[in-house]
């Protein structure tokens, strides 16, 4: 780490202008909460391995910002030439760079890595030192990163209407509405689960989430896929002309971005002879003064002339080149149209959880008898009185990381599976209060029957994505381990019997789940939930996740379980 630091300190010095501090987000081009193994710039130059947090480098300092759900982990990983500067406790970085750095200083950040609604705060934390954001041409990082991972070439996969419920047209016909409404010509589409989603495609390009690097530019007329067209076949290149989309290369956004700008950006005279094969109500007739398909006449074109950009998931960069006047900058209308799970599709979340409830009991009844015959447990489901604690070979032990892996064989033997959602956290005893814990072969804890079992693991299925989780104990949990458990079930009982009025949002409903816990001094460091994509991203828009619980005594067994389940609003 120490070379890696004094490497970018080095560049941040020869850079034009020099660099007084280096911000390493851990976003990608598209702003993802996951991220391919080349795009993990933050953990390789930090060495700290959660999905969530930022670097900043300094000339003297390196600090590390993260969230709740990573402390434990945070002060495991990172090394004494790191800070760890707690959300929620700590300044925010915004204001650390502000309150520390010198006047006049310059802060670089790759643009493509940071969202437009991030800069800007930064800019104006910045303004009152006359301190400036500096976008870089290139990434820092990628320029010491001498091992970084190659692209990785995944085919884009067309996901069938059977288990998508609409078709394309369907979603950029209500898209083309929204555009009207809020008088803009043209939509970027930044965030991947959005891409994948209009347009029915899935890829494996970041693990665990199924989805393709690429763009999308969505006009009232005309439709773009930016994507690496290695990963396209002719049957997809053939899909996409059906659906009047046109596969350009995925470096050619930045371009079309500006021409976008400029209200120049047009089909390929290819895509518009597409264009005249779909269905009536689509058409494009180039002599209409009224276009059929969009509802907009020559005059309402020229009426809309704003760009509409989600400021949270957009990158910086692309932003830079629109004239700011003119960009709508609000929430993209898929995000909730994504998050709203039509018929097809909540019957696939049902089944598909289904067949992963079947998967999480096979394994708990395999689990149990191992727990018995290796260590001695009484069991679950045995009529066993007493309990003998064996001793065990090194071939017979259970460990964190088995245990996961015959998890995932249960799942894999059900019907779409395509893999995992999230990787496994399997977690024995102290490990489990480490929210985001991951097991590792060398360093796993084994099994213990005096210690309690978390395993929080998911699915993708080809119908739904599926993350749910299970604690047990196998032995006799202490007093505090059940007043606790018993605190956390009254907190869903009040959650799940709440009546609350139309627009009541999450956050609104979060303290009931804490009341209970607040009382006797706990409280937990992560959210209450989250929705979650249909065989897409694990995390989705944010919403109440009910939860039920399941409180019973079975030779001094505690059992808690939760669900997530879906908002329909």
């Amino acid at each position: 780490m120490a070379d890696i630091l004094s490497a970018l300190r080095s560049l941040m010095a020869s850079h034009s202008p020099p660099l007084d501090a280096l911000v390493v987000p851990s976003e990608d081009y598209h702003q993802s909460e996951y991220v391919s193994a080349r795009d993990k710039r933050r953990e390789f130059v930090s060495g700290f391995t959660g999905s969530a947090g930022l670097a900043l480098i300094t000339m003297n300092e390196a600090l590390l910002w993260t969230d709740g759900r990573y402390f434990l982990q945070a002060i495991k990983e990172l090394s004494d030439q790191w800070k760890l500067m707690r959300i929620g406790e700590d300044p925010a970085v915004d204001a650390w760079m502000a309150d520390n750095l010198p006047k006049d200083a310059a802060v670089g950040v790759d643009p493509w890595c940071v969202s437009i609604d991030t800069a800007q705060r930064w800019e104006r934390a910045f303004a009152k030192k006359q301190q400036k954001l500096v976008q870089t041409c290139t990434n820092l990082v990628d320029e010491v990163w001498k091992s970084r991972p190659p692209m990785e070439i995944n085919p884009v996969i067309v996901h069938p209407l059977e288990f998508s419920g609409r078709s394309v047209a369907d979603k950029l016909k209500d898209l083309r509405e929204k555009l009207i409404q809020e008088k803009a010509h043209g939509i970027i589409i930044t965030g991947l689960d959005e891409v994948a989603w209009l347009y029915n495609v899935r890829g494996s390009d970041v693990s665990y989430c199924p989805v393709v690097h690429a763009f999308a530019i969505v006009t009232s007329n005309s439709a773009f896929f930016y994507v690496d067209k290695r990963k396209v076949s002719l049957e997809v290149n053939h899909y996409m002309e059906e659906n009047g989309i046109e596969v350009r290369e995925y470096n050619a956004v930045i371009s079309d971005v500006v021409l976008l700008a400029s209200n120049q950006l047009n089909l390929s005279s290819a895509a518009k002879g597409i264009q005249a094969e779909v269905p009536k109500d689509m058409e494009l007739n180039p002599s209409d003064t009224h276009v059929p398909g969009n509802g907009l006449n020559e005059a309402e074109e020229n009426n809309c002339d704003l760009i509409w950009a989600d400021p949270g998931s957009c990158c910086y960069a692309l932003y830079s080149k629109l004239n700011s006047e003119k960009v709508l900058l609000q929430q993209s209308p898929l995000a909730l149209a994504k998050a709203i799970k039509n018929p097809v599709e909540l019957d696939g979340l049902k089944n598909a959880h289904i067949r992963d409830g079947a998967a999480v009991v096979q394994y708990l009844a395999w689990l149990d008898k191992q727990m018995q015959d290796i260590y001695g447990a009484p069991g679950y489901f045995s009529e066993a009185k007493g309990m003998c604690k064996k001793e065990c070979s090194e071939t017979m032990k259970l460990t964190e990381v088995s245990a996961s892996d015959k998890l995932e064989g249960f799942r894999a033997s059900k019907e779409h599976f395509r893999g995992l959602s999230f990787p496994t956290i399997s977690s024995v005893g102290p490990n489990a209060a480490i929210i985001h814990y991951s097991p590792h072969e060398e360093t796993c804890a084994e099994f213990d029957v005096d210690s309690i079992y978390l395993f929080d693991s998911g699915a993708q299925y080809l119908d739904g994505t599926t993350d749910i989780t299970r604690t047990v104990h196998f032995g006799k949990p202490s007093a505090h381990e059940k007043a606790s458990y018993t605190s956390v079930l009254k907190g869903h009982i009040a959650l799940g019997n709440a009546h609350f009025p139309n627009g009541t949002n999450g956050h609104s409903l979060d303290i009931l789940a804490r009341i209970p816990l607040w009382k006797d001094g706990l409280d937990y460091r992560h959210g209450t939930g989250h929705g979650i994509g249909s065989y897409l991203n694990v995390h989705e828009v944010k919403c109440t996740k009910v939860a039920c619980s399941l409180f019973y005594n079975n030779f001094d067994v505690v059992k808690f379980m939760h669900i997530h389940f879906i908002s329909l609003y």
